[in-house]
């Protein structure tokens, strides 16, 4: 049994520290949201203060925050965890932000003694449930080897990308095709269903076709289609538009700072953000299936 830290129990964080619960390992949380501490207690998880509590006598801590300014604000300055944490710790940050920021914190948890690595993940939240995720790392061969028993009661496939920040490369670069997918696959549906066909025998003919996509197969975004996705749900829970624009948003600034060319992840930015504005940035991103002319 492992004491492990938990930073962040969100739609995806949640059910990820309830899997490392389930395996046996004493797991404490915190998180901003009274209602997600309710539940990691109900499940035996031991609640903490803030964050620094739960990094203490930690040893594992695993972050998943939204955005890249949460996890900085997280992990430096004076009150950050690196400046308060044992330096035993191992650091697992499972948020989706900027390659640049990950390098950035990683390296400065090395410089205070730390050993760190990056492993965003995908899967969605019903991966992050089964226990099926996939998880993307950055980070040292020998940290990244330190980590996987622990990613592996989270997720059924963990690669090694690479350096510290290349789990987040890989992510971004998975996170515009999804976002392109979904686009895709809800326009071909709505162009089936004006033609009068049923979207669940479209979708059944284009899962065995060439069209074939995991947004389909998974995910479909048209209601009453699929059981248990949040089409199906009235597109609540799941992974946001919001967070769908703000991981678009990183691939872009990415490609423009190196001159990549992604017009079709620039377009998937726009329509996502056309999206949003008209409301609908905390429903999940299959909810563009909805996106008006």
């Amino acid at each position: 049994m492992m004491k492990i830290g938990f930073i962040g129990l969100g739609n995806m964080g949640l059910p990820m520290a309830l899997n490392l619960l389930k395996a046996g390992h004493q797991v404490s949380g915190f998180d901003l949201v009274k209602s997600q501490l309710d539940a990691f207690a109900n499940a035996g998880g031991i609640v903490t203060a803030n964050a620094n509590d739960t990094a203490k006598d930690a040893d594992v801590l695993i972050s998943m925050l939204p955005a890249s300014h949460h996890v900085e604000g997280l992990y430096l300055g004076d009150t950050g965890l690196l400046a308060n944490a044992n330096p035993k710790t191992l650091l697992i940050d499972c948020s989706t932000i900027s390659p640049k920021v990950a390098q950035a914190v990683a390296a400065a948890a090395k410089a205070k003694g730390f050993v760190m690595i990056d492993a965003p993940v995908s899967g969605g939240t019903a991966g992050a449930q089964a226990g099926t995720l996939t998880f993307m790392v950055g980070g040292a061969v020998g940290a990244v080897e330190c980590a996987r028993p622990i990613l592996e009661r989270m997720g059924k496939n963990i690669f090694h990308a690479g350096a510290n920040g290349a789990g987040q490369t890989v992510k971004v670069c998975n996170n515009m095709l999804l976002g392109i997918q979904m686009l895709g696959t809800s326009e071909a549906l709505r162009l089936g269903i004006a033609n009068g066909l049923d979207p669940k025998v479209l979708s059944d003919i284009m899962t065995k076709s060439s069209g074939r996509n995991w947004t389909l197969e998974l995910y479909n975004p048209c209601p009453g289609v699929m059981e248990n996705v949040p089409s199906s749900k009235e597109y609540a829970g799941g992974f946001g538009v919001d967070l769908m624009l703000k991981d678009l948003g990183l691939a872009v600034e990415n490609a423009e700072k190196l001159d990549a060319s992604v017009p079709l992840g620039k377009l998937a930015q726009q329509l996502y953000e056309t999206h949003s504005k008209a409301g609908n940035g905390q429903l999940d991103f299959s909810s563009v299936f909805n996106l008006k002319k």
